[in-house]
């Protein structure tokens, strides 16, 4: 399981302000998290959270919250698969997991992207680098 990355709990925080003003209702976090396995009432969700919404600061510290309560028992594909409402029993799922994880061994700092020197650092550990495939490598990105 790779961890959420603050970039990713953005994405999830837009895609979770239906209304757009800069807040997650307590009903929209509650769509989540039942998403999740996570049951709560409004009552208790507004108990825990202590406020009716909350903003991406909040959010943030929601999440690490509930990921350290759960001792990071919280799947973050499955978070990432409901959030863009991607159905688990198809088998595409596994398959993109699969791919993801395999982009994320390359994209050493998380930028969403693969560097030269990020190929050609997995490559070497690999051993699979030489002089060829670095001028290749840069004819390629």
């Amino acid at each position: 399981m790779c961890p959420l990355h603050t970039a990713d709990l953005q994405r999830i925080f837009k895609q979770l302000d239906k209304n757009g003003d800069d807040q997650v209702s307590l009903e929209e976090l509650n769509w989540l998290l039942e998403r999740i396995g996570v049951r709560l009432s409004l009552e208790e969700l507004e108990s825990f959270v202590g406020k009716s919404s909350l903003d991406l600061n909040e959010f943030l510290f929601f999440w690490k919250s509930i990921s350290k309560q759960n001792n990071n028992k919280v799947d973050d594909h499955e978070v990432k698969d409901e959030i863009n409402g991607d159905d688990n029993e198809n088998d595409d799922d596994g398959e993109i997991s699969d791919l993801l994880e395999a982009f994320n061994v390359f994209d050493l700092n998380g930028d969403g992207f693969i560097s030269c020197e990020e190929l050609q650092n997995v490559l070497s550990r690999l051993g699979l680098w030489d002089e060829k495939s670095g001028k290749d490598c840069t004819r390629m990105i």
